[in-house]
């Protein structure tokens, strides 16, 4: 076996290569010049491509209504925000996402409620979550992360037995069914991000979708600064922010959902391979096989990775190993989220009504959430859309990696 690239051999993986992302197509560069001539580049003066992105996303979802907003942040926001959440109630939240998906909670007034994470899927652990409700609980934001679907079979269950809103946060899986079921119309609302790293990418950008015409009523009020929809004057129902999305990204974004499907089914197929090939290495733990997962959306994808396998070899140290052999690699989410600066009680009772019980969120043990934080490895939805022999060379640097392990450890 050739020396590591770390210590000076050749990259095992130099037959990957990733695409450049954002990809830039004829069908975006159309779209995008037809918004800037059309001289329309705000959607309230008349402009087009923000209602032909909700209707193209919503019947890509099959559901009633998508709306088109600034970002993925404000989307979940948005949707908190027309589900009735109320200052002082409490929202449970992921603790292994970006922060977007727990932040949005006391950015309006609630107080997040951390629930723990399946360490296989990735998820939240539904028998930890039962436990976390409480009788000041409304609602849940659930991810779909890496686009790997939430156990709907059990999650909806809960929700209803204890009358609670859901919001799936699906800005990982853009694409991904549940038993041949669009993910986002599960709950109250889906939320989506279009963020450049992001498979369906409009620079920034996001949408909601809902088959609840009072809460799409509300939440297009809500994203218009307390405007009705297409409506200019200054008559304002409520209290509400500008969430619009403009007709630049709108127009981005619709040519960029217009190749998600061809580009996810390359995704899919090429993971068939890399999982293939993982799940033979010792060491190496990828997420289970759910048939119930019909079609996968990606944004990022993991595995977990055992140092006792590797000789105790250090998960950051093997990181920096496979990366020297040319596969782009990361420790992903470094903190659980309640373990964050922004999470401290000083922090989070600035937006809470005064006497607010805070939890003590960084001394949460959560150990599912802990371990993941110990053992992941990710790496972008980019990789998957490289050829078979890049494919399949992920795999030799990881063996070559194992094989020569007591170069690492010396």
């Amino acid at each position: 076996m050739p020396e590591l690239a770390i210590n000076g051999g050749p990259a095992a993986a130099e037959a990957l290569k990733l695409p450049e992302w954002p990809r830039l197509t004829e069908t975006s560069r159309q779209y995008v010049t037809e918004s800037l001539e059309s001289g329309r580049w705000c959607r309230t003066t008349g402009g087009e491509f923000c209602d032909r992105l909700e209707e193209a996303f919503a019947a890509y979802h099959d559901v009633e209504t998508a709306i088109a907003v600034s970002n993925g942040t404000t989307a979940i926001e948005l949707a908190l925000r027309a589900c009735g959440v109320q200052p002082g109630d409490e929202v449970v939240v992921p603790s292994y996402s970006f922060i977007a998906s727990a932040s949005a909670v006391p950015c309006v007034g609630a107080v997040p409620r951390f629930v723990d994470t399946d360490p296989e899927t990735y998820n939240i652990d539904l028998d930890h979550l039962e436990e976390v409700i409480t009788d000041r609980t409304v609602g849940v934001v659930g991810v779909h992360f890496a686009g790997y679907t939430m156990d709907m079979d059990r999650l909806l269950p809960i929700i209803e037995e204890h009358d609670l809103f859901l919001i799936e946060d699906a800005a990982h899986a853009q694409g991904s069914e549940w038993r041949g079921e669009k993910v986002g119309t599960f709950g109250d609302f889906g939320t989506f991000s279009f963020q450049e790293s992001k498979s369906l990418p409009s620079g920034e950008g996001g949408i909601v979708t809902t088959d609840d015409t009072v809460l799409a009523d509300r939440a297009r009020t809500m994203a218009n600064i307390g405007r009705r929809q297409g409506t200019v004057d200054y008559y304002h129902h409520f209290l509400a922010s500008n969430r619009r999305l403009s007709e630049l990204q709108a127009a981005l974004a619709l040519a960029q959902l217009e190749k998600l499907d061809d580009e996810n089914r390359i995704r899919e197929r090429n993971e068939e391979v890399l999982l293939a090939e993982l799940e033979s290495i010792d060491g190496i733990a990828t997420k289970p096989r759910d048939d119930r997962i019909t079609a996968r959306g990606y944004c990022i994808e993991n595995f977990r990775y055992d140092a006792d396998a590797f000789g105790g070899l250090h998960r950051d140290r093997f990181i920096e190993a496979l990366v020297a052999e040319s596969v782009p690699v990361s420790e992903g989410y470094q903190l659980p989220l309640y373990r964050q600066p922004a999470f401290y009680r000083n922090e989070v009772a600035r937006f809470l009504p005064r006497g607010t019980e805070v939890p003590d969120y960084p001394n949460l043990h959560l150990p599912g959430t802990e371990e993941i934080c110990r053992t992941n490895v990710t790496y972008s939805h980019k990789l998957l859309l490289a050829d078979e022999a890049g494919i399949r060379s992920v795999a030799e640097a990881v063996r070559k990696i194992r094989a020569n392990v007591d170069e690492l450890l010396e």
